[in-house]
């Protein structure tokens, strides 16, 4: 059960004050708390179900180090272009 609460830590840290948000704070001025909140949840939920089965399928077939690596290089290079206003 630990690993659910630092999966839930994790995502509330890299969530909160991101671009995501800054959306539904948004979506929320215009059609109101609840519909923002809602369609948040949706989207995210279904978003992280895809992550998810992706990540378990990976895991399957690759070392869990090699997806570790990979995602970091991912994050450096989204960082990058996102730095020089590329992304």
């Amino acid at each position: 059960m630990k690993e659910v609460l630092y999966v839930f830590v994790a995502i509330f840290l890299a969530e909160l004050g991101d671009k995501t948000q800054l959306a539904t704070i948004a979506f929320a001025s215009k059609y109101g708390w609840a519909k923002a909140f809602l369609g948040a949840i949706l989207g995210l939920a279904l978003v992280n179900l895809i992550g998810a089965f992706l990540g378990d399928k990976l895991g399957d077939t690759l070392p869990a180090e090699l997806v570790h690596k990979v995602a970091g290089i991912l994050f450096i290079i989204f960082g990058v272009l996102m730095l020089f206003g590329k992304l």
